[in-house]
């Protein structure tokens, strides 16, 4: 028989579910009160000084000039304020994600070495990663600028160049610039590179399902790599080649034309891939660590090599280890973006929170935006990976 007890109700003072609600509700609106009384004390004190708030300033035209604005026609006493954060947000993206990328492929390469059977590969890896660590990454970005690019690149007139079309000095890598002639026959273009580029996922997914059931690998790399060519060069000549290239040119003292990637961001894309590398090459070791050792040993005795294990069977269900302390280490490589003032490479923090904040004095507006920016990012990032992620983990039965 059930006890009588069991049929009386709890009191909700003593009920823990209300209790823990309560106490949240309660926590909630005590930061919204903080938040609101802060806000408040700010803009009475701002407004008592005699100082506007507001986003007018928005509209004016910048009184300064941008070095590196490759996606975007800054002009100096035409472009407004609005185009400066613009630059920058662009600026920020642009090194994060070439950043990203490069300390990706590093960091992969520099797990496997350290955990590889070569004496000689797994301590200069270890090495790599101790030294690169346990520097601040300021200190790196002064050294690779000042003791390493400045002093090996020649300058603008004995350019290294690659074939006349690239060239390389102390202002940094000079690019081609795609100029376009015909919109119409450029979207044309566009749609085939665009066609090209969504038809890799279902290629891959067919490629990994058939893999599943026959055992035979497909050439996924190759086809999609040949896919990027093949199809946009198709394009290029069915809509009557749309655009051109504009080469760079050595004029009297510089190079003229094409895309610039001023040494500012060579130097920050540098530092950030090597340094981030460092620790995503720890999570790639721990990673592959966590996975069984009979799995490496099961697979060796049906006569893999130790390529295709570590490719096939190592590295996938190392992913749902590595994953996670990877995302962190993009998010941090993204926030040390803002180191790159050291060396004025103009992204938002050193532009728009540097230079338009003083030359406007609206601190608080630029500092908030500047923080949303940071935070979109930041979980734009993370909400990507962990998607990613939640694909990669084991399913239990």
């Amino acid at each position: 028989m059930r006890s009588a007890h069991s049929h009386q109700h709890i009191p909700w003072h003593r009920d823990p579910k209300t209790r823990g609600l309560i106490f949240q509700a309660a926590a909630v609106l005590l930061f919204v009160w903080g938040m609101a009384t802060i806000a408040v004390n700010t803009v009475r004190n701002m407004e008592e000084r005699g100082i506007k708030i507001g986003a007018d300033f928005m509209t004016q035209i910048a009184p300064f000039g941008l070095g590196f604005t490759p996606f975007w026609d800054y002009k100096l006493g035409e472009s407004q304020y609005w185009e400066v954060f613009v630059v920058g947000v662009q600026n920020t993206i642009f090194v994060s994600v070439f950043g990203i990328i490069g300390a990706t492929l590093l960091g992969f390469l520099l797990g496997v070495m350290r955990l590889s059977p070569n004496w000689l590969v797994a301590k200069l890896a270890s090495a790599y990663v101790e030294f690169f660590r346990n520097v601040p990454l300021l200190l790196w970005i002064f050294f690779w600028y000042v003791a390493v690019f400045l002093p090996l690149f020649p300058p603008p007139r004995e350019s290294l160049s690659f074939g006349e079309s690239f060239f390389l000095n102390k202002e940094g890598l000079y690019l081609p610039r795609p100029q376009i002639d015909d919109a119409g026959g450029f979207a044309v273009f566009m749609i085939f590179f665009v066609v090209a580029v969504a038809a890799i996922f279902p290629l891959a997914k067919w490629a990994k399902k058939r893999q599943d059931e026959i055992g035979a690998r497909f050439p996924v790399f190759w086809t999609s790599l040949a896919m990027l060519i093949v199809l946009p060069l198709i394009g290029f000549y069915i809509s009557g080649r749309p655009f051109h290239l504009e080469y760079p040119e050595l004029g009297r003292f510089v190079l003229e034309g094409g895309i610039n990637l001023n040494m500012s961001f060579f130097v920050m894309w540098f530092a950030l891939t090597t340094y981030t590398a460092a620790f995503i090459g720890e999570n790639v070791r721990g990673g592959i660590l966590a996975v069984s050792r009979g799995q490496t040993e099961a697979s060796h005795a049906l006569g893999l090599r130790h390529g295709i294990t570590l490719r096939l069977i190592i590295i996938p269900q190392a992913m749902r280890v590595i994953i996670p302390p990877t995302i962190s280490q993009f998010l941090n490589l993204t926030k040390n973006s803002t180191l790159a003032v050291a060396v004025a490479y103009e992204e938002i923090a050193s532009i728009w929170m540097g230079i338009a904040l003083n030359q406007t004095g609206q601190a608080i507006i630029i500092i908030t935006i500047t923080i949303v920016v940071f935070w979109t990012l930041s979980f734009l990032t993370s909400a990507f990976l962990n998607a990613y992620n939640r694909r990669v983990q084991l399913t239990e039965r």
